[in-house]
């Protein structure tokens, strides 16, 4: 019991960033824990307690189907680790291997500290990247998309930033070993996960150090005062220091999301809209400097305007605000939903035998889960042919585990269930589509 509570303490510190270098220091990268697949129970847990704070204070419910979008972002961003290590973090060894100038002992509490602040403070400039330079914006706008602000919002992370950032951590790397830089790159993340939240107010002299939900709900909002300000991570100094601090208003609600909102929650398009909208807008523009400055300025960059754009092109809120609210049947969300844990339970199964398995069956897990995700947001949108999708989804599913023989990873009574329920669903999505083409024909009489 004593070594439960204790495993508990220190895990839920960690989101807290309250850890010693005692007990997260490490020589071998192999060595260091999965510390946000660890999280997910806490991150969990958290989401609910969450929901009752909420409740209590009167404000609304998470909406499923933003909350949906969000967890379905978080799911996609971690399944490449499935198949390789972090292409940030490859980078960053191969950069300390062949060019570090000094290496810093890893045991040493100094060289935890200076991770501590060196993760930090490139995240500041990263991150401030990720908003003032659009092809980095096209990667972090999807972590923005969400126009409500509850703990989900933390885990719509983005699928492709990784690949877009990743040179920012290599001066570390000529001095912090590789294992105590994926610690804090951790540590940072898992921090800002209980600052997006509404139901903790403003904390007093904490304020002035580090990132709270008061400085963090600035950032997230699309209100002018709100706009390219609080880029910290665990430390709200850096802002201070460069000029990018905003404090929260009590006399202006802060209204979330993008300055010009999605109206959709399937997560693919969340992830990829904004590179499209640069694709489109750079093959729009005459000469080679306007197309560079499309990629390499601000989102709201033209020819003629500033580098990051006016701020007078952002379009007012018009209050009421209303927020893309496309919705499904109780039993639809239901189905959702069920499919989606499960999903999410599967990658945490197979991440913790993932050196075990086939990469064959990682790929097929990984088709599956983007196809599923992809499905599952076309239905929440209530697209026309979402039903036709899902059925020949449900089809795939029965089809791949046959062939490949998956099922020898399953009990007889679990893999009868697996095949039942997809049966029995493919044949409810294609009574659906029936109903619709019906629906369809009639109205073209």
């Amino acid at each position: 019991m004593l070594l439960r509570a204790k495993t508990f303490s220190e895990r839920f510190r960690r989101l807290l960033y309250l850890s010693t270098p005692n007990e997260t220091s490490f020589e071998k990268i192999e060595d260091v824990p999965a510390y946000v697949n660890e999280a997910f129970p806490y991150f969990i847990s958290l989401i609910i307690l969450e929901t009752v704070a909420r409740h209590l204070q009167g404000k609304s419910f998470p909406r499923l189907n933003d909350a949906f979008s969000s967890l379905s972002a978080g799911v996609l961003s971690l399944l490449h680790g499935l198949l390789f290590r972090s292409f940030e973090l490859v980078c960053y060894m191969w950069v300390f291997e062949h060019f570090n100038v000094i290496t810093l002992p890893w045991q040493s509490p100094w060289t935890w500290l200076a991770a501590f602040v060196g993760v930090d403070f490139t995240y500041y400039w990263l991150h401030r990247c990720g908003h003032e330079v659009n092809i980095t914006w096209s990667g972090h706008q999807a972590h923005h998309s969400s126009e409500e602000y509850n703990l989900t919002t933390a885990l719509r992370q983005s699928v492709i930033l990784r690949y877009l950032t990743w040179m920012f951590y290599l001066p570390m790397a000529l001095f912090i070993p590789p294992s105590i830089f994926l610690v804090h790159n951790q540590f940072n993340l898992l921090y800002q996960f209980w600052i997006h939240t509404e139901v903790i107010g403003t904390l007093g002299p904490l304020e002035y150090l580090i990132n709270t939900p008061s400085h963090h709900r600035v950032h997230h909002g699309r209100n002018p005062y709100c706009i390219d300000k609080n880029y910290g991570g665990t430390l709200i100094i850096w802002d201070r220091l460069f000029g990018t601090f905003e404090k929260e208003r009590e006399s202006e609600q802060v209204i979330y999301g993008l300055v010009h909102p999605l109206t959709s929650w399937e997560p693919i398009y969340v992830q990829l809209c904004q590179l499209i909208h640069i694709v489109k807008t750079t093959s729009s523009l005459d000469g080679v400097k306007n197309k560079m400055s499309a990629f390499l300025k601000g989102p709201g960059w033209l020819p003629g305007k500033p580098r990051l754009g006016n701020k007078e092109d952002i379009p007012a809120i018009s209050y009421p605000v209303r927020k893309y609210d496309s919705n499904l049947p109780w039993w639809a969300k239901l189905y959702v939903w069920i499919n989606f844990t499960s999903i999410a339970v599967g990658y945490l199964i197979i991440a913790s035998y993932q050196q075990t398995l086939p990469v064959s069956n990682l790929v097929l897990y990984i088709v599956f889960t983007v196809v599923s995700l992809s499905t599952f947001g076309l239905l929440y949108d209530q697209r026309e042919w979402a039903s036709v999708v899902e059925m020949c989804r449900c089809c795939c599913v029965m089809a791949t585990m046959y062939f490949l023989g998956l099922t020898q990873y399953f009990t007889v009574h679990l893999t009868a269930s697996i095949y039942t329920v997809h049966v029995l669903s493919m044949l409810l999505w294609a009574y659906i589509s029936a109903l619709k083409l019906i629906n369809v024909t009639r109205k073209t009489k």
